[in-house]
């Protein structure tokens, strides 16, 4: 057994958790890909190696490893969840261009709001929606680069983000 299987073992014996091969095989789906997949995603990718997976064991699967504290679900918008290995608390960013969701340290524990003092909080969440400047200069380059190769080299980043900034 690999390395990476053998430590999966453990981390679901640690949390009593049978580690049977679904399992596995969805755990490290979420924590190697940190896209933040949806259950659809994670069912779509692995049955072409679990052909016997169904997607009612994934949802199963999932919610043990959240019961466990092996995994979140994070609901970025009204009609999708996605699913998280990292457990501590962080934010979230979703570009609405590409709709890749990236991690980023934030001290949510730090967060105070006095109009909440009579309350318990169960959840604390930050996400944020925009747009990946970078991801999309990446992009926008590759095309010109398809469509003129001759006048690439005229554009670095800079000016890709700036004219990003004037629209």
């Amino acid at each position: 057994m690999n390395q990476k299987i053998e430590n999966i073992s453990i981390k679901l014996l640690e949390k009593n958790i049978k580690p049977s091969f679904q399992r596995i095989k969805i755990y490290e789906y979420i924590d190697s890909k940190r896209n933040h997949p949806t259950v659809d995603k994670i069912f779509n990718d692995l049955v072409k190696e679990i052909p016997t997976l169904s997607k009612a064991t994934v949802y199963n699967t999932l919610d043990l490893f959240k019961k466990a504290g092996l995994a979140r679900s994070l609901i970025i918008e009204n009609n999708e969840t996605r699913y998280d290995s990292k457990v501590s608390n962080h934010g979230h960013f979703k570009c609405d261009l590409c709709g890749s969701i990236y991690d980023f340290e934030v001290n949510i524990d730090d967060l105070a709001v006095k109009a909440l003092d009579n309350f318990i909080i169960n959840e604390k969440n930050v996400y944020f929606n925009g747009i990946n400047l970078i991801h999309t200069v990446k992009k926008l380059k590759a095309i010109i680069q398809k469509e003129n190769p001759d006048i690439i080299h005229l554009f670095d980043s800079r000016v890709f983000i700036f004219l990003f900034s004037i629209f």
